[in-house]
This record gives C-alpha cells, structure tokens and sequence, in this order.
C-alpha cells in the first residue's frame, strides 16, 4: 500500500495537483495510508468520511433522489460523492468510496464487498465497480489499494 500512497504522491507533486477524498465504507482508512506519507500537507487537500445518507446529503449534496432510488452503494451515488467533494474542497482530483463491508448488510443483488469507487477531475468522472472478498478489514483494505490504484489509471489516462 505504501508503494501505491509513493506513487500517487509523486505524481501528483510533480504536476503541482492536489487530492481530496470521500469515504463511506472504509472509514478514513484512505485517508489514514494518505496521511501516512511524509509531504503529504503538499498535496492533500481534505478527507471526509460520509458514512451516513444523512452525511453524503449535507456534506457532498449527494440528492435524496438518487440515495433512495439507486442506494447508497452504487455507481450512481460514487459518482455524485465524488462530484460534490469536488466542488466542495476545489482539489484538482477527487476520490470517493462507497460499499459494503460486511460482515452484515448485503444483499443478493449487493453482497457484502460490494464497492464503488469515482475519480473525478473537472473534465471527467470514471466510477469502477468491485466485488471483495474476506473480512471487513480486508475488504476495506482492498478497497484503498483498489482507490490508490484507480486514481493513478485516472491520472495517467488524463
């Protein structure tokens, strides 16, 4: 994980960016292994953690509407978090993860490890959709390796 956090950072430090995450599922894990890495002050913007509905509402402007119409882990919701964390914060980049860690709350059509994650910039926002496997610590470790990985395709496809 420090490898990825290493490469995220270099790259974002060599193009003067700057990085804000939302975190549902992983609880400031992401922002944890981000805060981990010496310099990060020079990158890293803010991290909120939006576990409730009530908190994606208020915090990202994440709508009622799409929260009760396509749920709180989904494509449509990751887009929006990450859209209004964007707006919000005024970073160059944005990373939201919303899922299911379990062990309890998934369903057949969302099982537990369920997860989304959005990268977006002000010219795009790409959502990836996983399935993880294990405990509730490995999916929400699985889950920052997965953002970590996701954010530098995005960088490096822009």
């Amino acid at each position: 994980m420090d490898s990825l956090v290493s490469q995220v950072a270099s790259k974002l430090l060599k193009n003067k960016k700057t990085l804000s995450v939302a975190e549902s599922c992983t609880g400031g894990f992401l922002s944890n292994a981000i805060t981990n890495f010496p310099g990060a002050s020079q990158f890293f913007e803010r991290g909120v953690v939006v576990y409730s509905n009530g908190s994606k509402i208020d915090l990202l402007k994440v709508s009622e509407k799409t929260l009760k119409t396509f749920g709180a882990v989904s494509v449509e919701t990751a887009k929006a978090m990450a859209l209004g964390l964007l707006k919000m914060s005024r970073t160059d980049y944005a990373l939201a993860i919303t899922g299911i860690a379990g062990p309890t709350g998934g369903t057949q059509k969302k099982p537990v490890g369920t997860v989304f994650i959005a990268c977006a910039d002000q010219d795009r926002c790409d959502v990836q959709e996983f399935h993880f496997k294990g405990s509730r610590l490995a999916i929400k470790e699985e889950s920052v390796r997965a953002a970590l990985q996701g954010l530098l395709e995005f960088i490096y496809g822009a």
